[in-house]
Formats: structure tokens, sequence, C-alpha cells
């Protein structure tokens, strides 16, 4: 009697929270679970760039203001995935994007909360508006969709989460910032959450004037280089990522839109 009674305490006490919760949700078109509120989606982010800031050693981000025409750049691509109207939290996350000097690495990943980062090593792999543009819409979809801290929560457990946002444990963050710029395996997004987050990058581009198969662009190159990056050894296969990036973009109807690789290249330039 003691146990049954001890059961019910708890799912009085939790479901209406996740009847809230998953009312809340369903409101914003986002029909995902989170144990995570926004705030918390946002707090935690912060405190990732805040801890990637604090290590230049490992993370030597450019400056805003010295490469304010790098930005310049990656700000107007962005803003233009935002004015497509097509994100859950376009106007709630901070959508801060920062760039790492690194040629070596051929990635960019997302925290929760819209804070994404970009390595120069991929930003110099593209060669047009429109991947980048593609590659960049996946990452934001991963932060809109909050896939971040639904792995984050497999990989790491709420108590540990919760307690980085409480600030009860700074070296556990350092430890997460390490582990999302490696792209380990621990904190590899399902194979529903990638095709999702390509399915969206598409979707995100397909109001704008880029080309919204840009993310495909990436994945065929991807299949063509000697040596792909370490954290594409645990998504789905770059064939079948381009082969549903085309279903969905004809589906959409099938407008083609502008790579602007010149423009790209003017991007490129202002990248030490």
């Amino acid at each position: 009697m003691k146990t049954s009674s001890k059961i019910l305490i708890v799912l009085i006490l939790v479901l209406p929270s996740i009847l809230v919760s998953s009312c809340k949700k369903d409101e914003n078109k986002d029909t995902t679970f989170n144990i995570f509120s926004l705030e918390d989606d946002i707090a935690f982010g912060k405190q990732l760039q805040q801890q990637i800031e604090s290590d230049p050693a490992d993370y030597p981000l450019l400056d805003t203001i010295e490469y304010a025409d790098a930005y310049a750049h990656v700000y107007r691509i962005r803003d233009s995935i935002l004015n497509s109207g097509e994100l859950i939290y376009g106007d709630k996350f901070e959508w801060s994007v920062r760039i790492i000097r690194d040629d070596s690495v051929l990635n960019a990943f997302a925290a929760p909360g819209g804070y994404i980062f970009i390595y120069t090593g991929i930003i110099k792999f593209l060669d047009n508006e429109a991947e980048f543009a593609g590659v960049l819409g996946h990452e934001m979809t991963h932060a809109d969709r909050r896939h971040s801290t639904d792995q984050l929560t497999i990989a790491y457990g709420i108590q540990v989460l919760l307690g980085i946002i409480r600030g009860n444990n700074p070296n556990q963050m350092a430890e997460i910032a390490a582990n999302l710029a490696a792209g380990v395996a621990s904190l590899a997004f399902s194979r529903d959450a990638e095709y999702e987050a390509d399915e969206y990058s598409v979707r995100y581009l397909y109001t704008t004037a880029y080309d919204a198969r840009g993310v495909g662009g990436f994945f065929e190159k991807m299949e063509g280089s000697p040596q792909p990056p370490e954290f594409l050894s645990t998504h789905p296969n770059p064939g079948n990522r381009v082969d549903k990036i085309e279903e969905i973009w004809l589906e959409l109807g099938g407008k083609t839109g502008g790579e602007f690789a010149e423009s790209y290249q003017a991007f490129k330039s202002t990248i030490p």
C-alpha cells in the first residue's frame, strides 16, 4: 500500500506539469516533450557560450569587432533564415553565432537556446552561400526543435544539467563544451533529429533567395572527401540525406534559388 500511495502521489505531482508543458508546446507548434523550460535552454546555452569565450586556447573565437565584416556576412545569412518565419522560437532565442578559428575542423554545432558555433574550416570548405545557409539552417533547427537539450539530457542526465544551470558544476560545463565541439558519439543526435534538421533547413531556405537544397551540397562534398569529419560517422549516410533533401524540396514545389558563389568568396576573404 505504501508503494502504491507513493506512485499515486508522484503521478498527481508530475502529470499536471506534463500536461501544461504539452499544451504550451502545441500552441507554439512544438510537439516534442522536453523537461527543460525555454528559459533553461537559454540559460544553459549562455553559460556554454561564456565557457567557450573564457577558453581562447581551445576555442580561438574571431573577435566580433576586429572581424566585423565577416560577422556581417554571417548575420545577414542568419537573418534571412529568421525572416522566413518558419522558426518556432525565432523571436525568443538570442541566435548568437560565433566563428571559431581552426581551419582543420569541418564542423559547426548548436547549443540550447540558439547559440551557434561555426569553425573557419567548414566556412572555407563550402563553395557558396546556399551551402553555408543550409548548414546554418541545419544547426538552427537543432536549437529551435530543442534537439540539443534532449540529447544532453540523455548523455548527462537531468540532475547534472540542472546543476550546471544553477552554477553547481562549472567543470562539467567545460567537458560538455569540449564534447559538443568535437562531435563525440555520446552527444550525436538521433537519426530522426538529423533528418528533421535537414528537412527544416530546406523549409527555412525555401522562402529565401537561396537554393533550399544548400545543406545537400555540403553532404555531396562530404561524400567525395578522403577524410570526412569524425562527427559524420555518427550521422545518417550522406547519400540518403541528399535524396531526402531533394524529396522535401520537390514537395515544396521545386523552386530553384541562388547559390551566390561570388558573395561567398567575398565572405571567405574576410576570414583569416
